[in-house]
């Protein structure tokens, strides 16, 4: 029989060792399935030009008249003279490369376009994120196992899930504009433009998450460790906000990811609705016109945004349990 054994639990180091290089393989493989649906969503873009019924020149133009130097003009940029695979590839080294094309609607570089309306979006999706996590936070962490207030939150989370963004952006208007006139009502001059499209944006999707992490944070209050810290004499709202919220966030983490895709979703119309500029405007402007080429920069870049925004919520979530880091038949 030999003298060597395996050991059957392995050192405290080793298991130091093993779970920076888990991350590091899971969020590679997060990054790799994020990189796969960016590709997924420019093939399909191309695939819709050429699948639309039409011509594609005049498809491209839109309404705009057709004279034989833009037709030109459209048939090299597209290399539509080209077999279907070379012009595949081609579109996506021009996407690659932030290369939209141009449009002929508009007489701009769509990329130009795009860059100039990108920021107003990112600010108001970005605002109205915050807005959503600590509404989600606060009303969550205050009433979670407290009978009455879990009633009256549950009423409030109903009634704004229920609420269409655009008609709460008209009552926070109405209210907050015209009656107290305590913010502008249209445009982004400054920070205070931003407080009511924030609130109308983010108020619903908050709502939603709230629930999710009330319901965490009350099994993670009825967990023995939870129980354990309040016999030592540590306050609840300790307990709540420095040990059980970080049990309770994976779940409302995870929908974090379906909260970025409302917000850019939603963010068309509150554009349209307190007159902002941004990625909002130009969609509603390109889809009246037809302006295919600006439909299709703007539909690739929100899943742009999409994808990132996931990808960092999935790493974010490997972070908070460890357990997600396990891969099964992997030592």
């Amino acid at each position: 029989m030999s003298s060597e054994t395996t050991p059957l639990i392995k050192s405290p180091s080793a298991l130091r060792l093993k779970a920076p290089s888990s991350l590091l393989w899971r969020a590679t493989g997060r990054l790799g399935g994020g990189v796969m649906v960016l590709w997924a969503a420019v093939t399909l873009s191309f695939i819709g030009v050429w699948l639309a019924p039409g011509d594609i020149v005049s498809l491209l133009i839109g309404e705009q008249i057709r004279t034989p130097e833009i037709e030109a003009a459209i048939r090299a940029e597209w290399g539509l003279d080209q077999p279907l695979w070379q012009q595949y590839l081609s579109y996506l080294w021009r996407v690659l490369h932030g290369d939209f094309g141009r449009s002929y609607m508009l007489n701009v570089d769509v990329g130009q376009l795009m860059a100039s309306q990108l920021v107003p979006t990112l600010k108001l999706t970005a605002a109205a994120l915050l807005v959503s996590v600590a509404f989600a936070v606060l009303l969550a962490v205050s009433t979670a196992h407290r009978r009455w207030g879990r009633r009256v939150a549950n009423g409030i989370e109903l009634l704004l899930a229920s609420t269409p963004s655009f008609w709460l952006g008209i009552v926070l208007l109405f209210v907050f504009s015209f009656t107290l006139r305590w913010f502008p009502v249209a445009g982004d001059r400054n920070a205070a433009a931003l407080v009511l499209p924030a609130l109308a944006l983010g108020l619903a999707q908050g709502a939603v998450v709230s629930q999710v992490l009330r319901r965490g944070l009350e099994e993670a209050l009825d967990q023995p460790f939870s129980l354990t810290l309040r016999a030592w004499g540590i306050k609840g709202s300790t307990v709540r906000l420095r040990h059980a919220l970080r049990h309770a966030a994976l779940p409302a983490v995870t929908l974090t990811g379906w909260l970025v895709g409302g917000l850019l979703s939603g963010a068309v119309i509150t554009e349209t609705v307190f007159s902002r500029p941004g990625l909002g405007k130009v969609t509603v402007d390109a889809v009246l016109s037809k302006d295919l080429p600006v439909v299709l920069a703007v539909a690739i870049l929100s899943a742009l945004i999409y994808v990132v925004m996931s990808t960092l919520v999935d790493i974010l979530a490997l972070l908070l349990d460890p357990r997600l880091r396990h891969q099964p038949g992997r030592e």
